[in-house]
C-alpha cells in the first residue's frame, strides 16, 4: 500500500507503507547504527521523531521480548530502504511490520534514503509527515502539516515520556555487561534516578553495581528527592530541547553540592545549563553507534549517539571542565565540576547492543560516591 515522508521544504519521497495506517508530524532525522534497530524504536529519545535508517536492509531479525529500553515503541514513524521478507532468529517472536502495526506506528520501505539523508544532512533535520494508507493520498495537505507543527524548538518532552510515579528498578544487567564481575558483589548504596525518558539498560547497569535505584518523575522536585537519602542523583536522557526542561534545570541546581550528579545524553545538557551554560539546536545531530569522541589524555572512545542539541563552546564558567570533545565536528561531548561533584556525556555508554567502549563511566560514578562522605 502506498506511503510517503512530506516534507516541510514540500519534497516528497515515496516508497510501500507498513505498520499502522494513517499519517503523524514529527521530526525527520537520521540514523547510522548497523545494528539495534529494536533499541532505537523504544528509545523515549526520538519521541515526535520520524526516523530515517541508514543502513539499506532493516528487518532482519524480528523482534524479541529482551531487546526493548521502554516499555512500548516511541518514534512517530520509521523509514528503511529495505524491509527484510523474513526473520531469522531464534529469539524472535514477531515481525518488525507485525511490531509496528500493534504499537499503532507507521512504517515505509522502499523510500531512497540516501537521498533523503542527503538532504537532511545538507539542509538540516525537518518537519515532516509520514503517511501509509489512505492518509497518503493529499501531498499537498501533508506538506502544509509539517509546515503547521512547531518542531522541536522550546519543546518539553520529558513530561510526556516519564513516568507517572516513583518506582523501584531491581533487573540488573546479564553478566556480559561487567567489566570486573567480583568488584560488583557488595552493595553501593542508593541512586535516585530522574526519568526524562530513561532507558532500562542505564537502569540495569547501576543495579549490577551493587545500587538500590529509586526512578522518579522527571517534575519531582529536589527536596523530595533528597529526602530518599540518595548517594547519588542520575539525570537520564530525554527527549525534546533541553532549554524548555526548566523545573529540571532548577531542581538540578538544588541538588549541584548536595550529593554526586551524573548525566547522559539530555542530564547531560540539563547538568550544563544548571551549571550556568547554554544549549543550542544542531543542523541534523548525532544519531547512531559510530561517533569518535577524545577525551584529555588523548583517548579515542567510538560511542552511541542521540540528539539534536549541544551544550554551546565556551559557555561554561571557569570552573566547569570540558571532559570529551567529538572528533567530527568538536561537539562537546562531556563536562565535569569537580568542586560539586558532578560529571556528564552527551553520548549513551549503556547502549545496547553497542558499543561498549564507554561502560567504564557507570563505575567512575560509583568511585565518586564512594568517595563522597557520607551523613
Amino acid at each position: 500500500m502506498e506511503a510517503l515522508i512530506a516534507l516541510e521544504d514540500g519534497s516528497l519521497y515515496h516508497g510501500e507503507g507498513f505498520g499502522a495506517e494513517g499519517a503523524q508530524v514529527g521530526e525527520v532525522v537520521f540514523n547510522t547504527s548497523m545494528t539495534g534497530y529494536q533499541e532505537l524504536l523504544t528509545d523515549p529519545s526520538y519521541h515526535r521523531q520520524i526516523v530515517v535508517c541508514t543502513v539499506p536492509h532493516v528487518g532482519n531479525v524480528g523482534i524479541n521480548a529482551e531487546d526493548s529500553e521502554s516499555a512500548r515503541v516511541w518514534v512517530a514513524g520509521f523509514a528503511v530502504r529495505d524491509l527484510s521478507p523474513t526473520v531469522s532468529n531464534w529469539r524472535a517472536t514477531q515481525t518488525l511490520d507485525a511490531y509496528l502495526r500493534d504499537q499503532g506506528v507507521i512504517g515505509i520501505s522502499g523510500v531512497e534514503t540516501r537521498a533523503l539523508v542527503r538532504r537532511l544532512r545538507t539542509q538540516g533535520v525537518m518537519r515532516g509527515v509520514i503517511a501509509h494508507g489512505a492518509a497518503a493520498a493529499d501531498s499537498t495537505a501533508l506538506i502544509e502539516q509539517a509546515r503547521a507543527w512547531q518542531g522541536m524548538d522550546n519543546l518539553d518532552l520529558a513530561r510526556e515520556v516519564t513516568c507517572s510515579a516513583p518506582y523501584v528498578w531491581e533487573e540488573a544487567a546479564d553478566s556480559q555487561w561487567y567489566i570486573d564481575a567480583e568488584s560488583y558483589a557488595a552493595p553501593r548504596g542508593h541512586i535516585v534516578a530522574y526519568d526524562f525518558g530513561i532507558k532500562h539498560n542505564q537502569l540495569r547497569l547501576f543495579t549490577a553495581r551493587g545500587f538500590r535505584v529509586t526512578v522518579v518523575p522527571a517534575q519531582t522536585p529536589a527536596a523530595e528527592v533528597l529526602a530518599m537519602q540518595p548517594d547519588g542523583v542520575f539525570l537520564s536522557n530525554g527527549p525534546g530541547d533541553p532549554a524548555a526542561v526548566t523545573y529540571a534545570i532548577q531542581n538540578t541546581q538544588v541538588l549541584l553540592g548536595q550529593v554526586p550528579i551524573f548525566g547522559i545524553c539530555l542530564g547531560h545538557q540539563i547538568l550544563a545549563l544548571a551549571l550556568g551554560g547554554k544549549t543550542h539546536k544542531m543542523l541534523f545531530g548525532h544519531r547512531g553507534g559510530n561517533q569518535p569522541v577524545i577525551d584529555p589524555q588523548g583517548a579515542v572512545t567510538i560511542t552511541v549517539h542521540n540528539h539534536g542539541f549541544a551544550v554551546s563552546a565556551g559557555s561554561l564558567p571557569d570552573d566547569v571542565q570540558v571532559t570529551r570533545l567529538n572528533l567530527n565536528d568538536a561537539c562537546i561531548e562531556g563536562l565535569r565540576c569537580d568542586r560539586l561533584r558532578a560529571f556528564s556525556v552527551q553520548y549513551h555508554p549503556e547502549a545496547a547492543p553497542g558499543s561498549h567502549d564507554a561502560l567504564d563511566l557507570f563505575d567512575e560514578f560509583a568511585a565518586l560516591i564512594s568517595r563522597t562522605p557520607q551523613p
